[in-house]
């Protein structure tokens, strides 16, 4: 039996895994705001709850913002910023009172996806969450690639490819850069483009749904958000190549960007035609907290 917490800004969720990947028990709570040991509490708290249930001892994944720094031990980039700087895995170690493996959130949701979900018998995958930030995630032959710095995957903070003259700066991103990726493909980035062109202050999910109606400020609007999003997907495919890249997080329920992205990508990828597949989520919000818990792999 495994559990799996993901630990997000608002929320942290936990699952108890069964060998064959069938949910035991979950549950769902606020996460504490800006308090770093009412969070390590909370969820020592969720995986005595979940035993209890389960009444087995199980082993704990944790997907969290940011990752874990290799020079350090200490969290790094974490947009949940209380966690900046702290030794989480060791404090929840000690708390828990046995090993804990810890990746970064992205990474969870890429392992979930492509061990049962929309990538599943796909070598290369590479898993992308568009939601209130840009993250990702690589998994080859059934492994996440971390890398030396704990960074890979991170291509939300690249500079959008190939930009145009009226992209330039770009929008001014939290890691001190301009232009970086996020600030163009995620929600917010797609709200602050409308908002400079419209003058009107829409969320993102607002804005898809009067270009599905047919507004025409609107409409422009996905269109330059599709093209922007093709052109950061080509910069992935002509490093990585992989088979499947699979979409999670709030811009992930556009249903018109699984058909519209392939068919802009192929301008911008050097390939003379482009094999990979897109596709949604099978397990939406889910994927996260099922790929913590597949940090441990059967056995182990």
């Amino acid at each position: 039996m495994r559990i799996g917490i993901d630990l997000g800004g608002s929320k942290i969720a936990a699952i108890a895994l069964t060998a064959s990947g069938d949910v035991r028990a979950e549950r769902r709570i606020a996460t504490p705001a800006g308090d770093y040991a009412a969070v390590i509490a909370a969820i020592v708290a969720l995986v005595k709850d979940l035993e209890a249930e389960c009444q087995a001892r199980c082993s704990v994944g944790i997907g969290t913002p940011g990752a874990i720094s290799p020079a350090s031990g200490l969290i790094k980039n974490s947009n949940s910023v209380c966690l900046n700087g702290k030794p989480l895995q060791r404090d929840l170690e000690q708390a828990l009172g046995r090993a804990v493996r810890l990746a970064n959130d992205a990474d969870c949701f890429a392992l979930s996806e492509a061990s049962d979900g929309a990538a599943a018998g796909a070598r290369n995958v590479f898993g992308v969450i568009i939601g209130t930030g840009t993250g990702g995630g690589i998994v080859i032959d059934g492994r996440l690639l971390a890398g030396p710095n704990a960074i890979a995957g991170e291509w939300g903070h690249n500079p959008l490819p190939w930009p145009q003259a009226d992209e330039l700066p770009g929008p001014a991103c939290y890691c001190g850069k301009h232009g970086c990726i996020e600030t163009f493909v995620s929600g917010p980035g797609l709200a602050l483009d409308f908002q400079q062109v419209s003058g009107q202050q829409l969320s993102a999910a607002a804005i898809a749904a009067h270009a599905a109606q047919g507004e025409a400020t609107a409409q422009a609007a996905l269109h330059r958000y599709t093209d922007r999003l093709a052109r950061s997907l080509a910069s992935v495919i002509n490093v990585l190549d992989p088979e499947v890249i699979v979409l999670g997080g709030g811009m992930s329920n556009v249903a018109a960007l699984y058909e519209n992205v392939p068919a802009l990508w192929g301008r911008y990828v050097f390939s003379d035609r482009v094999d990979t597949r897109l596709a949604p989520a099978r397990y939406g919000d889910a994927s996260g907290v099922r790929g913590a818990a597949r940090l441990w792999p059967v056995g182990d």
